[in-house]
């Protein structure tokens, strides 16, 4: 692949060969993030799982300290005193089979993330095959599927971040912006890789995190040091 000059100059001030400690990893990325957006950064964590065997899968999610510099548009499904408590915490679209409608006659989807209240999920199964796809149907385990639909649109709203293999058994999350800076950015990502450690499986044998890398949007992976955290 061609790269531009920009990409390859900051690459040029990168030791491939090196594993950088996280803060210095990240101060790197902020300096090679020269589009003239605010670019975000991701994580991009390699795992020595099988995601084909349902007792090694690792799926979670966790609120960043620092959240995700992105406003996340929330859709609640939910009745009555339910309904009224997303609404009042602030989500931006909240209801039940009118959404479902909506969804799926004007294949509408203005919208991050969705909650639901456990007795709505036999009207959002009719969904499963266009928001399963997306990434956006809702789930016990990622904590949007809930009694408490509140608390989930305040996580929400706040930078929770969902985390799970894809299907070559990388995990790939956005943790901020470069305009964080690398403190921030540090921290969001400790408390992605804690919670990640905490969910290894516990069938797994052997190396459980195999390469950890940051990059920003437009700019060069960075090797992150991730035997300190755990293996």
């Amino acid at each position: 692949m061609k790269r531009g000059k920009k990409y390859n100059a900051s690459l040029e001030t990168l030791d491939k060969a090196k594993l950088y400690e996280a803060a210095e990893a990240f101060a790197a990325v902020c300096n090679t993030a020269k589009a003239k957006f605010d670019e975000t950064v991701e994580i991009h964590i390699r795992l020595g799982v099988d995601s084909r065997h349902a007792d090694q899968q690792v799926r979670g999610a966790v609120v960043l300290p620092n959240g995700t510099g992105k406003t996340v548009r929330t859709l609640v499904f939910a009745k009555g005193d339910k309904a009224k408590a997303a609404e009042e915490a602030g989500s931006d679209y909240v209801g039940a089979e009118d959404l479902v409608q909506k969804i799926q006659q004007e294949n509408w989807f203005d919208f991050d993330i969705v909650i639901a209240s456990p007795d709505m999920m036999g009207v959002i199964g009719r969904l499963g095959k266009v928001l399963g796809p997306k990434g956006l149907m809702p789930n016990p385990k990622a904590g949007t599927v809930t009694p408490d639909v509140a608390k989930a649109v305040q996580e929400a709203k706040a930078g929770k971040i969902e985390y799970r293999l894809d299907k070559t058994n990388i995990i790939h999350c956005p943790i901020g912006k470069a305009s964080f800076g690398a403190e921030k950015l540090t921290e969001n990502f400790e408390t992605l890789i804690a919670a990640i450690v905490k969910a290894r499986p516990a069938a797994l044998k052997g190396q459980y995190i195999k390469s950890c890398v940051a990059a920003s949007t437009m700019g060069p992976g960075v090797k992150i040091n991730y035997v300190k955290y755990g293996n």
